[in-house]
């Protein structure tokens, strides 16, 4: 009986989760679709490590990250019918991207649900990639309505929804990033390193791995801000997350996948997060060093390797795996790097009501090799004092202690603001 409208198809009633044989099977379907991306060596990280460090560049997908392979996957076995009603997704990203180029591939019309907020760059790369088989719809300001209104759109019109990673088509499609790493060094790495959001790569990358080469170590990591997946292997079960940080897009996820738990729950898997301003810092040395501009997910796997306890000589592999970055997101990756690296700090000082009160502060406070790099003052009338908002970088972390002893010493009140306070939110 094939599939009903609506629905994208499923697998056998008798196979409760992806196989590797799910996966080569969706290797033959992308050849010639999607690009086989090259291994490279990374002689930064693998000075660092003493390791032999390849990164897995799925950021040299036509559309800048391997979300194309789940959605060819999925799109190329919808029946005749299916395809005639097309499809449907919503999207702010990478997801939007890989349906657009799918469809305009495979020839099957698609509608792409974008929040309002997605920026015009994204609307018009997606509109460019899927060219005349792709519709885009604008609904919602927010993921989570214009994903309403996709489902919506589905239920109405016939057409298929597309998940981002919960589906099993869609998992054995992004598996494939991990059977081509084998299929170069033509054996399991040591260490295989990939970015979680909803768990689609991870879950496709075990679905292989587990059946090929079962005791090879698998870290799955994810944003500090967004450990949906920590949480539901806590939970012994997907849960959502009440808030979450966004700043790493590609891989801040609420809820992880109901396909995508179980596999990632058996198959061994370590689980690590990292907090966003290590991401930065990733994102800041891949682009000086190696000349790669990643997205935050992008980086996100490489931010981990300090914590993962590498042995010399083990061959890692780090799954690079998204590239689409707004340029205009460069200066607070920068402003997070400094915070997490302890060289950016911000204080509240209030400042005396008279002339010669920022001189002295300057003088007496800031040390040679400070610099304010953020002064936002409050003049109020009939107050001896007065607030500011002052941002300090350090020529280095360990001139904090001496800044502080300095604060104390000063007549003028000055008030740390930690990065764990609410009001940080109105900085960054």
């Amino acid at each position: 009986m094939p599939p009903a409208q609506g629905d994208a198809p499923t697998p056998s009633a008798s196979r409760a989760t992806v196989s590797a044989a799910d996966v080569d099977a969706a290797a033959e379907r992308l050849q010639g679709l999607v690009s086989i991306t090259p291994l490279t060596r990374s002689r930064r990280l693998s000075e660092a490590t003493g390791a032999k460090v390849l990164l897995k560049r799925e950021d040299l997908q036509p559309v800048r990250s391997y979300k194309n392979r789940g959605a060819i996957n999925l799109i190329s076995q919808l029946a005749p019918g299916q395809r005639d009603s097309g499809v449907v997704c919503a999207s702010a990203g990478n997801h939007a991207q890989g349906v657009a180029f799918a469809c305009s591939t495979l020839e099957v019309p698609a509608r792409i649900f974008l929040p309002r907020t997605t920026p015009r760059q994204k609307r018009d790369r997606v509109a460019a990639i899927g060219g005349d088989f792709v519709e885009i719809v604008v609904s919602g300001s927010t993921y989570d309505a214009a994903a309403a209104a996709a489902a919506e759109d589905a239920e109405q019109t016939g057409a298929t929804l597309v998940p981002a990673f919960d589906h099993p088509m869609t998992i054995a499609g992004q598996g494939t990033v991990t059977r081509e790493i084998v299929g170069v060094i033509g054996h399991a790495p040591d260490v295989l390193v990939v970015p979680v959001g909803g768990g689609g790569l991870l879950a496709g990358s075990l679905a292989w791995l587990r059946e090929q080469y079962p005791y090879a170590r698998v870290v799955g990591v994810e944003p500090a801000g967004a450990a949906s997946m920590a949480a539901a292997l806590v939970a012994g079960s997907p849960v959502t997350l009440e808030d979450i940080d966004p700043f790493v897009d590609g891989a801040a996820v609420r809820r992880v996948g109901d396909h995508t738990f179980p596999i990632v729950r058996d198959g061994n898997a370590e689980l690590v997060s990292v907090p966003e301003g290590a991401v930065c810092q990733e994102m800041l040395a891949m682009y000086q060093t190696e000349g790669i501009i990643t997205e935050p997910a992008g980086a996100l796997a490489a931010a981990a390797l300090p914590s993962l306890g590498i042995l010399p000589d083990q061959t890692v592999v780090v799954v690079v795996s998204g590239g689409n970055n707004d340029v205009l997101r460069y200066a607070e990756v920068v402003e997070r790097a400094l915070v997490h690296e302890g060289r950016k700090h911000y204080f509240l000082v209030d400042f005396p009501q008279e002339p010669g009160a920022l001189r002295g502060f300057l003088r007496d406070v800031l040390g040679p090799d400070d610099d304010i790099a953020l002064f936002e003052y409050t003049k109020r009338n009939n107050r001896e004092t007065g607030p500011a908002l002052v941002g300090i970088e350090l020529g280095s972390r360990d001139d904090l202690r001496p800044l502080l002893d300095r604060m104390a010493r000063s007549p003028i009140e000055v008030e740390p603001i930690p990065p764990d306070s609410p009001l940080f939110r109105f900085i960054l």
